[in-house]
């Protein structure tokens, strides 16, 4: 069963219906690539997937330890490398919400980051950064 639909609108812009949902999500291509520039470019979308896959996992790990990371805040930087264009390298930092976390729960915390199923998807080439501020 397809999961998603995706309609190429022309001009470099994509929408994309998760359709159990019915949300969209539009892509443009970037400036620096012959885009507009007015939405997500999909290696935008590739890096965000990876930041919101990390903290989900982290939030079934808390959930399991009776932790709260309520309130995380990711900042997500993608690197564009050139022959080939791709997505060289995404960094991922977290700024927590709470500092009272043991060394033990800091470990699990990343753990589950590191081993999040966007992480384990990406090819090996793809240098994954990972920084926590507690």
């Amino acid at each position: 069963m397809e999961t998603i639909q995706t309609i190429y609108e022309g001009e470099l812009r994509t929408r994309a219906k998760h359709l159990q949902s019915g949300n969209e999500i539009i892509t443009d291509a970037p400036v620096d690539n012959h885009g507009k520039g007015e939405a997500f470019s999909p290696t935008d979308l590739l890096a965000a997937s990876l930041g919101s896959c990390m903290v989900t996992i982290m939030g079934i790990v808390v959930d399991r330890n009776n932790m709260n990371i309520d309130g995380t805040k990711m900042k997500i930087n993608k690197v564009m490398g050139s022959n080939p264009r791709r997505v060289s390298e995404v960094i991922v930092e977290f700024d927590m919400p709470h500092n009272n976390f043991s060394d033990e729960e800091k470990e699990m915390l990343y753990n589950a980051a590191v081993n999040c199923p966007v992480a384990k998807s990406l090819h090996t080439e793809v240098k994954q950064t990972v920084k926590f501020n507690y």
